[in-house]
């Protein structure tokens, strides 16, 4: 989910001048990238987009389309069902605000699962160790939720993580220790440690149409 570019409010008095040194055409009137932290983001108008930042860098979602918004109600009720029927954990979609208790992280999955001790808590700050994580994206989205965002929950250790493509009608399936995806165009599976039984869900049931 990205778009690398901030609204002008949010570079007002932020933004200085290339170091010092030899001017060069092709860099006269360039800026340095502001360094995001959680706390700026949190500060950032609420304006209908979502802001993230990955190790500083900022990541804005704009209104998602109404497709999106589709599937992850779909994908978040199937895994509130199962998880009703397995309490290992609480599912959760956004807006959210995971950190990591970093400085300069923090990220909204669409859809997520956190352990049951954690979401009692109720404190964003308190949920660290996310079970599942699902991200649907969109032309806008990809490069953010395949590269900047699966690799901050590949260093979080999240067990399983799945973007969802809807234009594809498929979901990249990652765990922390891969560097290519599994693609699955058939069926999503979840087995959580102590769970009775596996969660499962068609594609063809996710993406059939309205």
């Amino acid at each position: 989910m990205t778009g690398l570019q901030a609204p002008a409010s949010a570079f007002e008095g932020d933004v200085g001048p290339m170091p010092p040194g030899r001017p060069r055409a092709d860099t006269m009137g360039m800026a340095v990238p502001i360094y995001y932290t959680a706390d700026m983001v949190r500060a950032l108008p609420e304006d209908g987009n979502r802001y993230e930042v990955v190790h500083g860098e900022l990541l804005v979602t704009p209104v998602p389309r109404a497709t999106h918004q589709m599937l992850v109600l779909r994908l978040g009720a199937a895994l509130l069902a199962y998880l009703e029927e397995n309490p290992v954990g609480v599912a959760l979609l956004a807006p959210a605000d995971i950190s990591w208790g970093r400085a300069d992280v923090l990220v909204q999955p669409d859809v997520f699962v956190v352990p049951l001790e954690e979401a009692r808590t109720l404190d964003w700050n308190r949920m660290r160790r996310l079970l599942l994580v699902a991200e649907v994206s969109s032309p806008s989205t990809a490069r953010a939720d395949r590269f900047v965002k699966r690799r901050r929950y590949q260093e979080a250790d999240v067990p399983l993580y799945w973007l969802v493509d809807p234009d594809a009608r498929q979901v990249e399936v990652w765990t922390p220790e891969l560097e290519f995806p599994h693609v699955e165009r058939e069926s999503l599976a979840w087995h959580p440690p102590d769970a009775a039984r596996p969660f499962g869900l068609s594609l063809k049931e996710l993406f059939r149409p309205l």
